[in-house]
């Protein structure tokens, strides 16, 4: 790990931090970190399993004294959210993450830190590792592909797993104890990529829209953040209405589970029209500042010469699609009723993709309540029906119910209240947990997720608090030797 980091405390906690730093680890290309923590099992002498999916489960046995306490499985997923500023080279397949201290954090430079989950492996690898801390049988779970698909914790079979108390090590607000999460689905639309010959008397012009946060899909989608592709459809569909652009290009956003930070537009403009549209993009821009300024104050929108373009889409398509586009929701779509503050339903427009002769176009939705899910998935899915786009749905998983009575809940409330003489939070969380998979393939396991802060998590601002890595580290401990006899 660069800069000092290396002196952090504690110790082993920060080393196999550093340790994963190290691997790259994109989601569905977890083979590196699973190797890593075979290697790993091997070399403690510990009992170990990969599936054919490619999770990898460590049992380690109680240590003396505590060979009469219920198994916990402590869980966490290998992959990271592999998310880059445009300036910065970074081969997430192969670079090093490269963390440093910034006074009260740690960040990476240019990228997604990935301590969302490297903080729960590094943490549960210490564990392993460690002679001296109390604790009773431990089964320690590492799933693969939770950031674009669940894929992994939708693979457990029912006979994988002894333990019935499982603590998720998958949050992000040090001093909040969560019980329940959203359930989520995902909306692509794809049309056939039409094209013409770019209009004589034209000129190439790129619209680059910046400097966003970005930002959890689920955590942030209720923070009145700015979305780059609403953001840049806006101004070409107002250009599009006013100054007779044509679009060759449209790339927005990145991932179906963040919110798009950052988009780029390559379009043309009769040459009698370049300098009205150049004053309105200065209009544009300073409107859109006006809104933003308090919670995006980075946001940047420029406009420069480029070269003309092979082809511009066909003028219907376009029309449809900036219409398409202007009209799909994004944000909250309903609080909870029941929960004060708690989003229920949400909606993420995610990204636009043009190419391969296709656009895509990602969209997630997230609910607390299932049906609510499906009626806001259903909804988005049919703005791209009106356009005669192709729709497709994933299958979702499913949300975690709360249970305000569950033992591992109490214990971990009592630990928190003894450690640091405060009473922690029991919140649902609108992000969503592998723990309502879990839950539906175990039924009756009783589970808990905490974990330190972390903040701007799927975004290169993606920062890991380090006194709340502290204390999350003294919690899991403390809860560990506080589980009772079976």
């Amino acid at each position: 790990m660069n800069d000092n980091t290396h002196q952090l405390q504690p110790s082993r906690l920060w080393h196999y931090f550093q340790e994963i730093c190290k691997i790259p680890r994109p989601s569905k290309k977890e083979e590196k970190i699973a190797a890593y923590l075979v290697d790993f099992a091997k070399t403690h002498l510990l009992d170990f399993k990969m599936d054919a999916t490619g999770n990898v489960i460590i049992r380690k046995p109680a240590v003396p004294g505590y060979e009469n306490r219920k198994g916990v499985i402590l869980q966490s997923h290998m992959d990271m959210v592999c998310e880059k500023n445009s300036e910065t080279v970074h081969d997430f397949s192969r670079d090093p993450i490269l963390p440093w201290i910034d006074g009260e954090w740690v960040k990476a430079r240019g990228t997604t830190l990935g301590a969302d989950d490297g903080i729960g492996i590094a943490a549960t690898l210490a564990i392993l590792e460690a002679t001296d801390i109390p604790h009773g049988p431990i089964e320690a779970l590492f799933t693969v592909d939770e950031e674009t698909g669940l894929t992994g914790a939708f693979a457990l079979e029912p006979d994988q797993l002894q333990g019935r108390i499982l603590i998720n090590l998958d949050s992000e607000d040090e001093g909040q104890l969560f019980i329940g999460c959203a359930g989520g689905k995902d909306t692509v639309a794809t049309l056939a990529f039409e094209s013409v010959s770019v209009p004589s008397g034209h000129i190439a012009l790129k619209a680059n829209m910046t400097g966003l946060k970005g930002g959890h899909s689920g955590d942030d989608i209720n923070k009145g953040l700015g979305n780059a592709v609403k953001l840049m459809n806006r101004f070409l569909w107002n250009a599009q209405h006013s100054f007779e652009i044509a679009v060759a290009s449209f790339n927005a956003g990145n991932l179906r589970n963040a919110i798009a930070r950052e988009a780029f537009a390559l379009f043309t403009v009769p040459v009698e029209n370049e300098k009205a549209l150049l004053d309105y993009a200065v209009t544009f821009s300073r409107e859109v500042h006006e809104e933003l300024y308090i919670t995006e104050p980075g946001l940047m929108f420029s406009i420069e010469r480029a070269a003309i373009p092979e082809y511009v889409l066909d003028d219907a398509l376009q029309s449809d699609i900036l219409d398409a586009l202007y009209t799909c929701p994004h944000g909250v779509i309903a609080m909870s009723r029941e929960i004060p503050n708690f989003v229920e339903s949400s909606t993420n427009l995610a990204s636009i993709r043009m190419e391969d002769e296709k656009i895509l176009i990602t969209t997630s939705q997230r609910s607390s309540v299932e049906s609510s899910k499906k009626d806001v998935a259903d909804m988005v899915a049919c703005v791209f029906y009106l356009i005669d786009a192709e729709v497709e749905q994933s299958q979702g998983y499913p949300g975690w119910k709360p249970n305000p009575d569950s033992e591992i809940l109490r214990i971990t409330i009592d630990s928190y209240r003894s450690l640091f003489n405060q009473e922690p939070k029991v919140l649902a969380i609108h992000a969503g947990l592998e723990c309502g998979l879990v839950g539906a393939i175990y039924p009756g396991m009783d589970m808990v997720s905490f974990g330190p802060t972390i903040k701007g998590a799927h975004s290169p601002d993606e920062r890991l608090d380090i006194k709340s890595t502290v204390k999350f580290w003294e919690l899991t401990l403390d809860v560990l030797k506080n589980i009772p006899i079976q």
